[in-house]
């Protein structure tokens, strides 16, 4: 989760060439509903020619380190790739994906705000929620 509270989106896709680009801008035009001012990428070719097609008045800067908060929040996701390499298709890792992204999001929460004994709190309160809602006997 981001500051705001909201679920980072994860989209795999098979291949990254200009119609995979083409079909990503047009599901995040679709979700975000409004075409934004300017669009930051890292140097992918296809995305270049994907956002010529789709969104010709948007400004397009390519550059690595314009989009490090973009590539740094992807990190827990690549993470989760290396570990779960027995996914059968993609298909079958986005479905997983986008139900274990919100759950995990619960059982971690960001730290970096919080004192230690704070943080310790805010986890033992969501294990209580979680169990509450899973109806699970509570350990002693």
């Amino acid at each position: 989760m981001d500051s705001e509270g909201n679920v980072p989106e994860v989209l795999l896709q098979r291949h990254r060439d200009t119609k995979a680009a083409h079909r990503f801008f047009r599901k995040l035009l679709k979700k975000q509903g409004f075409v934004p001012r300017v669009m930051v990428t890292d140097k992918l070719k296809s995305y270049k020619a994907a956002k010529n097609q789709v969104m010709k008045n948007v400004e397009h800067r390519q550059y690595k380190g314009l989009n490090n908060r973009a590539e740094n929040s992807h990190q827990p996701t690549r993470t989760r790739e290396r570990r779960m390499r027995r996914f059968i298709s993609p298909g079958q890792a986005q479905r997983f994906l986008s139900a274990f992204g919100p759950i995990r999001g619960h059982f971690y929460p960001k730290q970096h705000p919080l004192s230690a004994p704070r943080y310790r709190e805010q986890l033992r309160q969501r294990f209580q929620d979680w169990r509450e809602v899973a109806c699970l006997k509570t350990a002693g």
